[in-house]
């Protein structure tokens, strides 16, 4: 038997709890991992207070990250004691997640633990972080290199936003922070943020084409967010789009793209292949230091608590990564 956080739904009632579950209930999977870390992103409180329909099938085992050791594995590549982490996969939407002691899963969604991270660690970056590295790689490919003009990144105090913006500085990138929260501009500049702009002004319907104003943008907003943007880019720069806050909408025209040239990236992290998503960790364990990983988390929690803390973080009261320790 092991604890997880299991989502249920019979007869229209919907609950999440805390409970007891016989190893023999997993999944399929070659790989029986003992779950140590795991993380509560905003997809995650959403399936656990029911107010987004993430989970698509029940009985479900939330939590779209873990890491932890493996105990068991019919696979050649992982062998019983190897530190291992997962992000996606459809783990805690079709397939039993990371908020458990353990999880059976397939071995071609595990990665090996990066050899300078930490379980921990690692979940403190999380989706969000490899998120955001997966966007900073998107603007690195594209040919943007610092020198081309500053990088904007859109919703900056959350989890993909924060690590966007340091992700970059470190890389050497002048980063515009657009936030909505003027209070945090001292954490932005933490971060590496040299300017800051309010989000009102991206956040409005705008025109078609606007003045130039950075070469690549990372934004995790959408909406009228990411086609104002897009209209302020400069000539054949780069936006990576990896989220929709503001809405899944996307009102904007043509222009940019064909009269600048710009390029839309879109981010998936899901079912992103995994030479890009070692490219990510690799990215990510190179530039992320501890330090910037006390500023960007804001809590260690056990699992008993991810009930209480999927609310708070829905409402807006948790700034920056929580971490799970199972």
């Amino acid at each position: 038997m092991f604890k997880a956080l299991l989502i249920t739904q019979n007869d229209g009632q919907y609950r999440a709890a805390l409970t007891d579950i016989d190893e023999a209930q997993l999944p399929e999977g070659d790989v029986l991992v003992q779950v140590t870390h795991s993380t509560l992103n905003y997809k995650d409180a959403l399936a656990i207070t029911g107010l987004s329909p993430v989970v698509r099938r029940f009985p479900m085992v939330a939590g779209i990250d873990l890491a932890g050791t493996v105990l068991e594995s019919a696979s050649d590549a992982f062998q019983p004691g190897d530190a291992v982490l997962l992000n996606g996969w459809g783990i805690g939407e079709t397939h039993w997640g990371g908020l458990a002691e353990k999880a059976r899963v397939k071995s071609e969604w595990l990665l090996p633990l990066p050899h300078n991270i930490s379980a921990a660690q690692a979940m403190a970056v999380g989706t969000a972080g490899y998120t955001a590295a997966l966007a900073v790689l998107a603007v690195q490919d594209h040919g943007i290199t610092p020198a081309h003009g500053p990088v904007l990144v859109t919703g900056a105090n959350g989890g993909v936003g924060s690590f966007a913006t340091a992700l970059l500085a470190k890389l050497g990138y002048h980063v515009i922070a657009s936030t909505g929260r003027p209070s945090e501009q001292d954490y932005l500049r933490t971060l590496g943020a040299r300017d800051i702009i309010d989000r009102a002004e991206l956040g409005v319907p705008g025109k078609p084409l606007m003045k130039e104003r950075w070469a690549a943008a990372v934004d995790s907003v959408g909406s009228h967010t990411l086609a104002n943007v897009c209209a302020s880019t400069y000539t054949h720069g780069v936006v990576a789009a990896c989220g929709l806050a503001q809405g899944m909408d996307f009102p904007a025209t043509v222009a940019p793209f064909i009269l600048r040239g710009i390029a839309l990236q879109g981010i998936d992290s899901v079912t992103c292949p995994m030479p890009q998503r070692r490219r990510a960790w690799q990215l990510l364990a190179e530039h992320t230091d501890p330090a910037l990983l006390a500023r960007i988390s804001s809590a260690e929690i056990p699992l008993a608590d991810a009930l209480e803390y999927a609310g708070k973080l829905l409402k807006g009261e948790i700034r920056g990564r929580v971490v799970v320790k199972i």
